[in-house]
This record gives structure tokens, C-alpha cells and sequence, in this order.
């Protein structure tokens, strides 16, 4: 007859709520900035997504060479400055607006925030 092990319980697991901003919860530096522009590329991906481009035709309209369409489609950012991101944008008709306001009443840091508007 073969011995059988008792069923054991699970172990409990951790969970931690996020902050919004998965660069601030790995403890990145400049967290905000980081996902600022991680929010502006995927805008751009969608949008050359939603046209159907090759890399060479993105390359053509956003005046850069095709390796950099393909590091900025697979989200390789480190090249890429926020400002170079925003002129990518306009390049592909799309306005950027940035506001300015102060930092929420109970916020513990001020931060940068990407919106998407549809319409």
C-alpha cells in the first residue's frame, strides 16, 4: 500500500497594491518620467499600429531610420527623450497639450501624466 502525504495548506501570499506607476513600485528612478514616456510611445505604437505602416513607411513620416521604428515599437526607450516623443506625435497629427496645476491636496509627490484623447 503506498503512503500518501497530507494535503498542506497554501502559503500566503504578499500583495502589495500598486501605486499606478509600476516604475515608481520597482523603485526606478524618476518613476514618473519613465512612465510618462512608456505612455507616449504606446500612443504612438497604437497609432502606427492602426495604420497598417511598415517600419520604413513610420521611419519616412516621423524622419528617423527604421531600427529606431523598430526599438521604439518594442518599447526600447532610452534613446528616445520625452520631447523627441511629442514630436513624433505631432508628426503622425496629433496636437500635445501639457498642463500645468498644482499637486493634489493629499498627493505626497507631484507627478507627470499622460491622457489620450479620442475624438
Amino acid at each position: 500500500m503506498a503512503k500518501t502525504t497530507p494535503a498542506r495548506a497554501p502559503k500566503a501570499i504578499a500583495v502589495e497594491a500598486s501605486s499606478g506607476n509600476v516604475f515608481q513600485d520597482l523603485g526606478l528612478p524618476k518613476a514618473n518620467e519613465r512612465l510618462a514616456k512608456a505612455e507616449l510611445a504606446r500612443g504612438i505604437r497604437h497609432i502606427i499600429k492602426g495604420t497598417r505602416w511598415t517600419q520604413r513607411r513610420a521611419a519616412e513620416v516621423l524622419a528617423i531610420a527604421p531600427p529606431d521604428v523598430s526599438d521604439l515599437m518594442r518599447g526600447k526607450l532610452a534613446r528616445f527623450s520625452q520631447e523627441r516623443l511629442e514630436r513624433f506625435l505631432n508628426a503622425l497629427d496629433m496636437d500635445v497639450e501639457i498642463r500645468v496645476r498644482p499637486r493634489a491636496v493629499g498627493k505626497k509627490h507631484a507627478d507627470v501624466t499622460v491622457e489620450f484623447v479620442v475624438g
